[in-house]
C-alpha cells in the first residue's frame, strides 16, 4: 500500500524550469514541505521522491493523518500496547 501511496502522490507532482539555468524545482500540492530542486528533471524528480518518503514516515511516527491522493489512503491503526516484564 505505500508503493501505491507513493505512486499515486509522485503523479501529481509539479515541475518549473528556474531561471538563470538553475536547474528544475519541484512540489506536489496538497503535502506541505514536500519540495526539491536540482540540475536535472531526473535528479529533482528522484530527490522529490526521497523527501515524500521521509515525510510521509515522519508523519507516520507523529500519528499526523496524511491526505488521501487519487483514492489511495495509508490507514495507519494503532498497534495494541504490551506489557514488557
Amino acid at each position: 500500500m505505500l508503493i501505491q501511496y507513493i505512486q499515486a502522490a509522485m503523479r501529481k507532482a509539479k515541475y518549473e524550469i528556474l531561471e538563470n539555468n538553475e536547474g528544475f524545482y519541484g512540489e506536489i500540492p496538497g503535502f506541505q514541505g514536500v519540495y526539491s530542486n536540482a540540475q536535472t528533471l531526473e535528479e529533482c524528480r528522484d530527490l522529490l521522491e526521497e523527501v515524500l518518503e521521509d515525510w510521509v514516515f515522519l508523519n507516520i511516527a507523529d500519528r499526523t493523518p496524511l491526505p488521501k491522493i487519487s483514492g489511495v489512503k495509508l490507514n495507519m491503526t494503532r498497534l495494541p500496547e504490551v506489557a514488557v516484564s
